[in-house]
């Protein structure tokens, strides 16, 4: 059986496909493969792939797994496709339920990390205000929901996890890191810490409010344990260094396998957790923010510096040092500048 010319046409592989129908309304194509596994292609760049029910699912567990909900971020996209390449050619048995999705496929094709609207701020029903709605984006965006949703009613039983796959376009003092969406009351469980350690990410970022991202989405609506990871530097299909992935790569074939975590990955300590202690908005007139527009993430400064200021407050770093992510002074009055965070521990990790 040529599992790839039913699922893909005359394209070579998943990628390959998704980039040649990105603006297509594909039919829903159902196939089994050798090991009875039951791969389901949904849409362009949606594959749900369901091991048979004689198959332990030893870690209990059903996972989504996306990347491309940026156009422009490739490695994560390449990662995901040649995993996919593999359970389809039959190197990787998997275990457990999976909803895998290339999130933005023009913008895939353009190279650009959106066209119209940015994709992962129009989660959590954003898709629907009005200033969003005639977008295409919006569209695929509120598609990815409802398929995630009905994922997780028909897995309902099981432990779900979505990881959300991204690399950053500015530098960063710690390569690799991970954002955990708020949810009230939620701490970190032990075993996502040592995934994240397992794939190479030692730096994690708890965030201090529902947002609108896809894993915020996962996270509030769907109970999801949801994670986004940024895994390195933005660059064009075919110039990534793969073997810079290596750690999620082989941490998801890990999971996909239902294999256990490597003794390697139980070091928590090695997991640097970052908590926000201030959001900095852009005030209006007499806004001045102290930060270079190419400052790094995870770029620290000492007590007592300021960090923005108006003529009518200002922002101190406090009696230990703070650091900056997503620092962007270009955005308009009201709305978020970067965040000021600083190390702390998970409760119970």
């Amino acid at each position: 059986m040529d599992t790839s010319s039913e699922l893909f046409g005359s394209s070579i592989d998943w990628l390959a496909h998704t980039l040649n129908h990105s603006d297509s309304n594909i039919p829903t194509t159902t196939i089994p493969l050798v090991d009875d596994t039951e791969v389901v292609r949904q849409d362009v760049g949606i594959l749900e792939l369901t091991p048979p029910s004689s198959r332990p699912n030893t870690n209990h567990e059903a996972l989504i797994i996306s990347a491309g909900v940026h156009g422009n971020e490739t490695a994560p996209i390449e990662v995901l496709n040649e995993l996919v390449s593999d359970i389809l050619q039959g190197d990787l048995v998997i275990t457990c339920p999976l909803l895998l999705i290339l999130g933005n496929p023009p913008a895939m094709v353009a190279g650009e990390r959106f066209l119209d609207v940015n994709m992962n701020r129009l989660f959590a029903g954003a898709h629907s205000r009005p200033e969003y709605r005639e977008f295409p984006e919006a569209g695929r965006a509120g598609e990815l929901e409802e398929l995630c949703r009905d994922f997780a009613a028909r897995h309902s039983g099981l432990a779900l996890s979505h990881y959300d796959l991204h690399t950053a376009i500015r530098p960063s003092r710690r390569e690799k890191f991970a954002l955990y969406p708020f949810v009230e009351g939620r701490e970190v469980p032990a075993s996502q810490c040592r995934f994240l350690l397992e794939a190479d990410v030692e730096t994690l970022l708890l965030q201090h409010k529902a947002g609108t991202t896809f894993s915020s989405f996962t996270s509030s609506e769907l109970g999801a344990e949801s994670f986004t990871i940024e895994l390195g530097k933005v660059r064009p299909f075919g110039e990534n260094d793969l073997g810079r992935f290596s750690g999620i790569r082989e941490a998801l074939r890990r999971r996909f396998a239902g294999e256990s975590a490597p003794a390697s990955s139980s070091d928590l300590d090695r997991l640097t957790v970052f908590e926000v202690v201030h959001e900095v908005l852009n005030t209006g007139d007499g806004f001045r923010f102290h930060v270079p527009d190419d400052a790094s993430n995870f770029t620290e400064y000492h007590p007592g510096t300021v960090i923005w200021e108006d003529d009518n407050t200002s922002y101190r770093v406090g009696d230990r040092a703070e650091a900056i992510v997503f620092p962007n002074r270009h955005v308009p009055v009201g709305q978020r500048v970067g965040l000021v965070i600083r190390p702390r521990k998970v409760s119970g990790a």
